[in-house]
């Protein structure tokens, strides 16, 4: 496969990625900044171009990995579609409902497909927790509770940006679980700093509730911490992982049934090579993905209704 990325920032770790893939024939990288550009090239020996119609106007190149700021997803979205290419996009897909029905009618029409790159459905813990509710290994699931924490290193994450670009992972794994929940409570606070926020949210479906508290004002001596716990009729699932500023990743998944506690070893993986390589075998061969398009406009429709009712 031939794959033209569209951006330098987090498309420079996904041009790592694809150097690593034995399918992948050809990169070609759109970027702004030619230094950048000439430091990709040297490290990695891929392609480059200032212009984005370089790659979109090239039959050779078969995917259009999408990691431009979201607000440009849609329009370069559409016209890779229109010029016969698929894509695979980072998230979140769309800001705007709206926007993503755009994109439905633009994979009708043109006959390409997009995924999304909802990586937590590879991440092992968040694995292990859906397959553990699909195959009631402990019981029905009852309720779950997600959180995610940061310090304020990520730019705008105020109330009125922190469900597009933060929860949308979480969100999506509720939704993974749930299928699509509504929000039935949000509330949220900006503490009085700009470009933060501190969010809790509720969800209900049939039998199942979930709950996701997350804040991006953390102090800075604070890790990124994300995790969650699961309540079953015959156990409880406990995750939580911790990611140093020094690149240290402490991470425990733990069960407690009736026969005692038990810590589930947490398999090595990087899931952002897990999720790219499913996306671009599943373009490549034709089959069936749930990183859909569908499936991650469920998160992007949660994200607006909980938007609204934050700001």
């Amino acid at each position: 496969m031939n794959i033209g990325i569209l951006g330098t920032g987090f498309g420079a770790y996904h041009a790592s990625l694809l150097k690593q893939m034995e399918f992948v024939n050809r990169i070609v990288v759109f970027g702004r900044n030619e230094d950048k550009l000439l430091k990709l090239k040297e490290e990695l020996g891929v392609e480059i171009t200032t212009s984005i119609e370089d790659i979109l106007s090239d039959p050779g190149v078969d995917v259009i990995d999408l990691c431009l700021p979201s607000a440009l997803h849609k329009i370069y979205a559409v016209e890779a579609l229109r010029r016969g290419k698929h894509v695979f996009c980072e998230t979140p897909v769309v800001l705007e409902p709206e926007e993503g029905r755009e994109l439905l009618d633009a994979e009708q029409r043109y006959g390409r497909r997009i995924l999304v790159n909802q990586f937590i459905k590879f991440d092992y813990a968040y694995e292990y927790l859906e397959q553990s509710a699909r195959e009631s290994a402990y019981g029905q699931l009852l309720h779950v509770s997600f959180r995610r924490e940061t310090a304020p290193v990520w730019g705008d994450l105020g109330l009125s940006a922190i469900a597009a670009n933060l929860m949308i992972h979480d969100l999506d794994a509720i939704a993974w679980l749930l299928d699509t929940p509504v929000p039935t409570f949000v509330w949220g606070t900006s503490g009085g700093m700009d470009g933060q926020a501190l969010v809790h949210a509720s969800f209900a479906k049939a039998g199942v509730s979930a709950q996701l508290t997350v804040s991006s004002q953390m102090p800075e001596a604070y890790p990124f911490t994300v995790g969650y716990e699961a309540y079953f009729e015959r156990g409880k699932l406990v995750f939580h992982e911790t990611n140093a500023a020094n690149g240290e990743v402490e991470a425990s998944l733990t069960s407690y049934t009736s026969e005692g506690k038990t810590a589930i070893p947490v398999i090595p993986n990087n899931p952002y090579e897990k999720s790219l390589r499913h996306a671009l075998l599943s373009l490549q061969n034709g089959t069936l993905s749930q990183l859909s398009l569908q499936s991650a406009l469920k998160s992007v429709d949660m994200a607006s209704k909980m938007t609204d009712q934050l700001i």
